[in-house]
């Protein structure tokens, strides 16, 4: 089982943005000296829900201020991007970090995001497929060229190439945020993960396996790439000595980071967006994740685990929204709940 953190760089209600990066950073460096698999790193823009504007930037710098964790973007918002220059990023980081880096890529939302970047809303609504491919062809060929409706170019080199290697599985590993069987089905033609949200638990998860398996068939992906593949479940994790303890720190500070983060978003049709209730919303991923003493949150990992199958975590671990608790969380995640986990 591979445990790691996620992390979003929120800023919770009176903190500075300054705050929130510092403390994202340092959540990092301590879930190496932890012993943590992986940081994935979250990307959203103009809103205080998450102060990083361009995971793989932030990525980048980590793979630099550490040796041996894996740092992976979860996700890079392939909409707003272009697929060519993100796959250059991350070919350039998989060279120069001796493999540690994963690119995760999603849809997003409908958000002003795509006025301020000119994608449009189209890239949205229609466009994720094509770039999708787009990028996964520039991860795994020598030279590429595009004929598509959004993306238009004469053939090009691929440099520097992400492997040597002319095989499929050459290059950084990518996987793709998942919330709807369109997606999934994206995905699993592909071969390529999913990485499953966390405001789902473990039924609905093992669906969203057990229907990428099934496309993943369909679409003639071989026994050993449905065996290989890797998913992700984000979830939140809050160690303490009481389950009660660990469920009243996110109970008072988790609520209001979502309310202002959440509000802050902006469709960029102006649609009616109906925002989840911070207070319920915390209160259920209390109840879906590692949240209490370690030997809880082992056994959540682990139930998760077999009812789902998927053998990887991303956790949120800065719930409390202070530094020092988020470090203490991280150490206790470490030295407390990975070792019964083997």
């Amino acid at each position: 089982m591979r445990v790691g953190s996620f992390v979003l760089a929120a800023q919770f209600p009176g903190q500075g943005e300054g705050e929130a990066l510092h403390r994202a950073v340092r959540s990092a460096e301590v879930a190496e000296e932890a012993g943590l698999d992986t940081v994935w790193l979250a990307e959203h823009h103009f809103v205080p829900y998450g102060t990083c504007p361009s995971a793989i930037t932030l990525a980048a710098l980590l793979l630099g201020r550490t040796r041996r964790i894996r740092v992976g973007t979860a996700v890079s918002v392939l909409p707003t991007v272009h697929p060519v220059a993100l796959g250059e990023q991350a070919a350039l980081l998989h060279h120069t970090s001796g493999g540690r880096f994963t690119l995760g890529v999603g849809r997003g939302g409908p958000w002003v995001d795509l006025e301020v970047f000119g994608a449009g809303l189209e890239a949205y609504e229609k466009g994720f497929p094509e770039s999708l491919e787009l990028l996964v062809r520039w991860l795994r060929e020598s030279s590429v060229a595009a004929d598509g409706k959004r993306f238009r170019f004469r053939e090009v080199p691929v440099v520097p190439r992400p492997s040597e290697a002319l095989t499929e599985a050459a290059g950084p590993e990518v996987v793709v945020a998942c919330t709807s069987p369109a997606s999934v089905r994206l995905a699993a033609e592909r071969g390529l993960s999913m990485l499953l949200g966390m405001h789902v638990g473990d039924e609905e998860k093992a669906e969203m396996v057990a229907l990428w398996r099934r496309h993943a068939r369909a679409s003639g992906r071989s026994p050993e790439e449905l065996l290989a593949a890797s998913h992700v479940s984000a979830g939140v994790c809050q160690i303490a000595d009481r389950r009660v303890d660990a469920a009243e720190t996110l109970m008072k500070a988790m609520p209001g980071w979502l309310k202002q983060g959440l509000e802050a978003h902006v469709t960029v049709d102006g649609r009616t967006r109906r925002m989840r209730d911070p207070l319920a919303y915390t209160e259920l991923l209390c109840g879906l994740h590692p949240v209490g003493t370690p030997r809880l949150c082992a056994d959540r990992l682990a139930a998760t685990s077999e009812r789902t199958g998927i053998s990887r975590f991303a956790l949120l671990v800065e719930g409390s929204g202070d530094l020092a608790a988020t470090e203490e969380n991280v150490r206790r995640l470490g030295a407390e709940v990975l070792p019964q986990l083997v």
